[in-house]
C-alpha cells in the first residue's frame, strides 16, 4: 500500500503543476503576447486565460497605458547657422502589441532617433528666432511625422512637447541685453506718456474750471441784471455801481483797461446825485434830467464818441 502512495503523490503533482502552467492571470492594462513553438499565437487579454503546458509560452509583456518619454537635448544647427540644443517629452501609447512586439526591435531607441531626424530637417529650414517663436509649429510638425511613422509599429504619438531651445551662451548674452534694453525703453515711454496724460488732464481741469467760473459770473450777471430789472434800479445807483466795477475790471486785465465812453455820463449822474444832495436841483443838469430841451442836452453821439475816453489808459 505504501507503493501505491507514491504513484498517486507524483500524478498529483503533476497534474498540479500542469494546472498552474496552463492559468495565465493578465492585470489590467497589460497585454501578453504568446508563442507556439516559436510563432506568436495570440495577445492574452486582461483577466483569466489558460494556455498550452510547455507547447505555449509568453514572449512579451506590454503595457498600454500612455508613457512619457523623455529625451537628453539634442544639438541642432539652425538655418543661420547656430547650435541650439532641444529638449522634447512624448507622449505615447501601445495600440498594437504585436506590432510592437514584431516590427521594431526597440521602439523607444526608434522613436528618440526619429525624433533627432525630424527635429533637424525641421529646424535646419528656420532661423533661430523663428525656431523660438515656432514652438507650437514644430511641436505639431513633429507630431504628425512621428505618428506616420510609428503607425505601423502598433504605437500611437499622442503629444509632443518641445520643454527648452537652448541657444549658444553668446547668443544668449545679446538676448538678455537686448531685452533689458526693450524694458528700459518701455519705462521711459511709460513714464513720459504718464505725464503727458497728467499734463494733459491738468489742462482740461484748468480749462473746465476756468469755464466753470464763467458760468458762474454769467448767471450771476443774469441774476443781478433780472433783479435791477424787476425792481427798476434808480439810475444813480447803477452809475454808482459802475463807476465801483472799474477797479475790478482792471484786476483781472493785462495792465490795461478800456474806459468807455459812457464813463463821463456816469460820473455826471453821480456828481448830480451828490449835488442833489447838499440842496441843489438834480434834473435841472442838462446831461441828466430828462426834462431838459434837446438844445440844453449835448448830442448823444458826442457823448458816447469821444476819441479820449475810448482810448487804453495804463493803470
Amino acid at each position: 500500500m505504501e507503493l501505491l502512495w507514491v504513484p498517486l503523490v507524483v500524478l498529483a503533482a503533476l497534474v498540479a503543476f500542469v494546472v498552474a502552467s496552463s492559468i495565465r492571470i493578465v492585470p489590467q492594462a497589460r497585454r501578453y503576447n504568446i508563442e507556439r513553438f516559436g510563432r506568436y499565437q495570440r495577445t492574452l487579454q486582461p483577466g483569466l486565460n489558460l494556455i498550452i503546458p510547455l507547447v505555449d509560452r509568453v514572449n512579451t509583456k506590454l503595457d498600454v497605458r500612455e508613457h512619457v518619454y523623455t529625451s537628453e537635448p539634442k544639438p541642432v544647427i539652425t538655418e543661420d547657422n547656430l547650435v541650439v540644443a532641444i529638449d522634447t517629452v512624448l507622449y505615447y501609447q501601445i495600440t498594437d502589441p504585436r506590432a510592437a512586439a514584431y516590427e521594431v526591435t526597440d521602439y523607444l531607441r526608434a522613436i528618440d532617433q526619429l525624433t533627432v531626424t525630424t527635429l533637424r530637417n525641421l529646424i535646419g529650414s528656420m532661423d533661430l528666432e523663428s525656431t523660438l517663436t515656432s514652438r507650437e509649429t514644430i511641436n505639431e510638425r513633429l507630431r504628425e511625422v512621428l505618428d506616420e511613422a510609428t503607425g505601423r509599429w502598433g504605437i500611437r504619438v499622442n503629444r509632443v512637447e518641445i520643454k527648452a531651445i537652448d541657444p549658444p551662451r553668446s547668443i544668449q548674452e545679446a538676448m538678455e541685453k537686448q531685452m533689458r534694453a526693450e524694458r528700459d525703453k518701455r519705462a521711459v515711454i511709460l513714464h513720459a506718456e504718464g505725464e503727458r496724460q497728467s499734463l494733459i488732464l491738468t489742462a482740461e481741469g484748468r480749462q473746465q474750471a476756468k469755464i466753470l467760473e464763467a458760468e458762474g459770473e454769467a448767471r450771476a450777471l443774469e441774476r443781478v441784471f433780472q433783479a435791477v430789472h424787476d425792481n427798476d434800479a434808480d439810475p444813480q445807483v447803477l452809475a454808482y455801481k459802475y463807476l465801483e466795477m472799474l477797479p475790478r475790471l482792471a484786476e483781472n486785465g493785462n495792465g490795461y483797461f478800456v474806459i468807455p465812453g459812457e464813463l463821463s455820463e456816469a460820473m455826471r449822474t453821480v456828481t448830480s446825485a451828490f449835488t442833489a444832495d447838499r440842496g441843489g436841483d438834480a434834473g435841472t443838469h442838462p446831461a441828466t434830467d430828462d426834462r431838459a430841451t434837446p438844445e440844453q442836452r449835448p448830442p448823444r453821439a458826442l457823448r458816447s464818441q469821444r476819441p479820449s475816453e475810448d482810448l487804453p489808459r495804463e493803470r
